[in-house]
This record gives structure tokens, C-alpha cells and sequence, in this order.
């Protein structure tokens, strides 16, 4: 590209940075970990459309500063090369003037960006970046940059932000409040937490549908030369059809049509590394079996059936069980905690979650436990689980159910899930 090209499309980049909306911006958790004072590079990463470009300009306009941006996303820009980006940054100064800060937006798009990256913070320019694919931490980040960052994941909306979003109030629990509390739950149930569904579009599948193929496209047809495009989609939404489900390998080869394990695998691990799905082992002393038995979740609900063609229908007990798993996801960012499923020959529980070889607390979930069968099952799991890890810490989570159960020397916490979700 010419520089003349390039700067056209910083300058409409710019334009659409000053006609955003402000008053749509909410303050999420996840801002206050982002450091503007600090000199290493502040990386933003997670699925995309959660919100990464939002928290950082929401950051960069409260702290007042003068800062530069340039998203790589954009697809006039997706043909740049590394010697391009001299002229990129010649660019943004004759743009912007001169800045303290540089918002990278996806710049994992273009080859030789972490040299790049370096160069500036050896220039003492203060960086904030966000990207959608864990492996731009894992490895490229890593080799190049050790030390020298700090990482921030993003995850769709809890629901605290969208009660934030919504002007609702989660830390008063009144009467009134708990009965809006429950209302507004109910819809970030059956929503999901990307930000956009929630300020109201037209045609969630259609949105939905467009992002994940964005994804398979963007982030790992593009990024891994996937000659086989068809078995990646058959892939991805055969788990987004079964989720929560277990990783069978062999099983997944059959079905989808897929001689190589190696390819299987393969596939797997870009599904992650691209955040449309996050995956737990199974909890053991073990670390084999740890590492054999994989169990995979959607990252949103709306991936699970707001899908054009999906089959996953109504089960609320995988969908309850989604929301769990998501929100201790979030929580990690914080905790730095592992979670794990459990599961023993006659014995279940959703999640144990450990600080090294410390248990913290064991999730159970069901959406109802009224049924006397159901109730018991879900209480031997919970024990079952407990008994194993040496852990008194133990919730059964449900659609609105609230007690105490004391059973076999343990009580188990009966917490209805929105209670839970606002419960930090």
C-alpha cells in the first residue's frame, strides 16, 4: 500500500473513533486491570465482538490522553506488510500529532508485528493492543516479547455488565430489585453476552451466524492455510450442536468425515486459540488423565442455538450449565485459578476449581433439582467430589432453588444462578 492509501484509511479510522457513541460505553471489571502508567504493552485478547476495542477506548478517554489507533481489522489494510508499517506509523503522527499512546487493534493480522511492537515500546511509546487468538500470546508474544506485557482476557458480558448496561442496581437486593434481578437474568439466559445483541439488533442468528464464519474465515482459515474448510465447519458446529460435551477423538473423526487424528487435533486447538470455544480436563491426581480428557463449552450461550441451522433446542440443564462454566471463566482473569470436571465411574460434579493442588470449591449444576431422583444424584456428585478433593467448599446451583443440605457431614450451598452471578 502507498502511504497516501494508508493514511486515507487512518483518517476515516479516526472518524469513526469520534462519532462512537459514549453513551452506550459501560465501565467493565476487566478496565481497572489495564494499566496506562505501566511500560509494558497492556493485551487485550479474546473472541471477537466482546467488547476488547470498547474497554480500551473507554480507558484511554477517561484517563485523558493523547493517544493514536489504527485497526488492522479493517480490510484495506489486511494486505499490509511488514515494510508497511513505518509508513503506518509516519501516518498516525502526521494524523494524530504527537501521542503518548498507541491503540494496535488487531494486529496480529500482519506479519512481523512483534518486532514491530518491540520497536516501539523501546521507543517508550505506551501500548495498548487487542486480538483475537490466544496463540498471538502463547507463542509470538512469548518469543518476542517476554516480559514485556501484560495480558488481559475478555470475555462476552457477565451479567453484571448487563445489569450494568441496563441501569439495574445488583448490589441492592430489595424485594423489587431481586424481582428485576430475576427478570433481567431470564433474558441474558436465552440472550447471551455479546454486547451488540444486547442493545438490540435486528437478527441475533444472522449476527451470530456472520460471526462465527468470521472466525473460521479470519482467524484460522486465513491465519492456518485450512485446505479443508467444510470439515473445519462441520467441526465447529457439530461441538457448538452437543456443547457441553466431551472430546472424543475417534468418535470425532467418524462423524465428521476426517481420517487423521493429527488434523482432528489440529482443528480443536484452533477452535480454542480463537475463543469460539473453551475447553476443561478432567480433575485428577493424574496428570495424564488430565490431559487425555478434554470437555468443551461454547464461549456464549448464543453460540448454542442463536446459530442459522443449529440443533441444540432447549436444554436449559447444558445452557445453565454453560453460563456456570463461563462465569468462572471470568473469574479466572482475576483469581488465576484452573477448572476441572469431575467424574469418577459412578459419581459426577460439573466443576472443581483449584489453586495449584488446593481445592477452592466444587460447582455443582442443575437447572431443577425438584425431582427426588435428580436431587439425589446431583448431591452424590457434589459429595463424591468433595470426598476426593478434600474440599468443604461446595454450591449446587439452580434456576431459582435456594437451601442448605446437609448430607453426610458436608452442607452444600443451594444458590439460585442469578444470585450466584452477582455474588463477586
Amino acid at each position: 500500500m502507498t502511504l497516501i492509501e494508508i493514511e486515507k484509511v487512518l483518517l476515516e479510522q479516526q472518524d469513526e473513533l469520534q462519532i462512537l457513541d459514549t453513551d452506550v460505553l459501560i465501565h467493565r471489571s476487566e478496565e481497572d486491570l489495564i494499566n496506562l502508567k505501566s511500560k509494558l504493552a497492556q493485551v487485550v485478547i479474546g473472541v471477537r465482538r466482546s467488547g476488547k476495542s470498547t474497554l480500551c477506548f473507554n480507558a484511554l478517554r477517561k484517563a485523558g490522553v493523547n493517544f493514536a489507533y489504527a485497526n488492522f481489522d479493517d480490510e484495506r489494510l489486511m494486505t499490509l506488510k511488514t515494510s508497511d508499517l513505518d509508513n503506518v506509523l509516519q501516518s498516525l503522527y502526521k494524523i494524530y500529532g504527537e501521542f503518548d499512546y498507541l491503540f494496535l487493534d488487531e494486529i496480529q493480522n500482519i506479519d512481523g508485528w512483534p518486532l514491530f511492537v518491540n520497536r516501539l515500546l523501546r521507543q517508550k511509546i505506551h501500548l495498548l493492543i487487542t486480538g483475537s487468538n490466544a496463540k498471538l500470546l502463547s507463542t509470538e508474544l512469548s518469543s518476542h516479547l517476554t516480559g514485556r506485557y501484560h495480558k488481559i482476557e475478555l470475555f462476552p458480558f457477565s451479567f453484571r455488565d448487563w445489569c450494568i448496561y441496563k441501569n439495574l442496581d445488583y448490589k441492592r437486593l430489595t424485594t423489587k430489585n431481586k424481582g428485576l434481578l430475576s427478570a433481567a437474568y431470564d433474558d441474558y439466559f436465552h440472550q447471551g453476552g455479546f454486547p451488540e445483541l444486547i442493545s438490540g439488533i435486528e437478527n441475533p442468528k444472522e449476527y451470530i451466524s456472520t460471526l462465527i464464519d468470521n472466525i473460521l474465515a479470519q482467524d484460522i482459515q486465513k491465519r492456518y492455510n485450512i485446505r479443508n474448510m467444510d470439515a473445519l465447519k462441520r467441526l465447529a458446529h457439530h461441538i457448538l450442536n452437543e456443547t457441553p460435551t466431551l472430546i472424543v477423538k475417534d468418535t470425532l473423526q467418524r462423524t465428521i468425515g476426517i481420517k487423521s487424528e493429527r488434523t482432528i487435533s489440529n482443528y480443536l486447538l484452533y477452535l480454542n486459540q480463537t475463543y469460539l470455544l473453551s475447553t476443561i480436563n478432567k480433575y485428577s491426581t493424574k496428570s495424564r488423565e488430565r490431559t487425555v480428557s478434554e470437555k468443551s463449552y461454547a464461549i456464549d450461550v448464543s453460540f448454542m442455538d442463536k446459530r442459522e441451522n443449529a440443533f441444540s433446542g432447549d436444554n436449559l440443564g447444558w445452557r445453565l450449565e454453560t453460563v456456570v462454566y463461563l462465569e468462572l471463566l471470568r473469574r479466572k482473569v482475576t483469581t488465576d485459578h484452573d477448572i476441572y470436571y469431575f467424574q469418577t465411574r459412578s459419581a459426577e460434579a460439573d466443576f472443581v476449581v483449584c489453586n495449584g493442588n488446593l481445592t477452592l470449591a466444587v460447582y455443582q449444576v442443575s437447572y431443577d433439582i425438584s425431582n427426588p431422583k435428580t436431587r439425589k444424584r446431583e448431591i452424590n456428585g457434589c459429595i463424591a467430589a468433595a470426598k476426593v478433593t478434600k474440599c468443604n467448599n461446595l454450591f449446587l446451583i439452580t434456576d431459582h432453588e435456594q437451601e442448605m443440605i446437609q448430607e453426610e457431614g458436608y452442607t452444600i450451598q443451594v444458590v439460585p444462578i442469578w444470585e450466584w452471578l452477582i455474588n463477586i
